[in-house]
């Protein structure tokens, strides 16, 4: 009797054991939603340092979500759509908001027009994201990704923090970087998915070295550190994007390629090694 109760009772906790590994995934989303609406306050009340930090902890929380959800296999279409909503609250409301009441105010209708072009911008990227992501894969984002675009905006807050820095009344470069930011999320630019730096299958004595060295850093000027990598990533993804793609056309070109047919600079190096021959020969 004991064993068929609890034969019975199994199926109910897999199911509840299932469920409960569903919802697991979606806390890490809500609690990314949390954090762009927690900045949001703390924007409104003039507090940015700790509405820069809510964006952090937003951004952290948005890249567990994903792997939480794949490692426990619970992908779901709920959860990205979800997901998409709370990246638009956390990485577009939230630091539209915020550079708003930083250094845009003082402009009147532009500086609310460059804060609304921001979240509109990042909610196109976001539905171009998932319209395209099973055509375009994971290897490479089609324009800067929103979470990186917030995370420009925030670093650029911490540092003026940082060297307690008060940006004047219509502060340009603010608004500047706020229209740029927007342009590239939409634009076509490919970047670089962290996904493809693959730091397990960095063995090189130089490569360690310079992480370390950058971890450190890190340690000791976190602001800084975070400043320049982002700026970094912003400016020079689209170059490292670019050699990824460039390398995997070219692998597929040759793996196409028939075995027996050359690469045009092969072929060319090998008519005029034979010009060469032919020319001494007939000397």
């Amino acid at each position: 009797m004991f064993k068929r109760r609890k034969l019975l009772r199994t199926p109910r906790r897999q199911e509840f054991a299932r469920r409960s590994i569903y919802i697991l995934p979606n806390l890490f989303t809500a609690a990314s939603l949390f954090g762009g609406f927690f900045a949001i306050i703390m924007a409104l009340e003039g507090n940015f340092f700790y509405a820069c930090l809510a964006i952090l902890a937003s951004f952290v929380c948005d890249g567990l979500d994903g792997k939480v959800a794949r490692a426990t296999n619970t992908v779901s279409r709920f959860g990205v759509e979800f997901d998409s909503l709370a990246d638009l609250v956390a990485f577009g409301v939230a630091p539209s908001i915020m550079v708003y009441f930083w250094g845009l105010q003082s402009f009147g209708r532009l500086g609310w027009l460059a804060g609304f072009m921001f979240v509109a911008c990042g909610a196109m990227r976001l539905a171009r994201f998932n319209v395209q992501v099973d055509r375009v894969g994971t290897s490479h984002f089609v324009g800067l990704p929103i979470p990186a675009a917030a995370c420009v905006i925030t670093s650029t807050i911490l540092v003026a923090d940082y060297f307690k820095y008060t940006p004047p009344e219509n502060f340009v470069p603010a608004i500047v970087i706020v229209f740029i930011l927007s342009f590239l999320m939409v634009s076509s630019i490919p970047y670089l998915s962290l996904k493809e730096m693959r730091l397990r299958r960095l063995k090189s004595f130089n490569a360690s070295i310079s992480i370390l060295a950058v971890i450190v850093l890190a340690v000791i000027w976190p602001q800084i550190v975070f400043f320049a990598l982002i700026y970094l990533y912003a400016l020079l993804g689209p170059v490292g994007a670019r050699i990824i793609l460039r390398k995997k056309n070219k692998l597929l070109h040759e793996a196409a390629a028939p075995s027996g047919e050359l690469a045009p600079d092969a072929a060319s190096s090998v008519s005029e090694d034979d010009g060469k021959t032919g020319g001494a020969i007939s000397a």
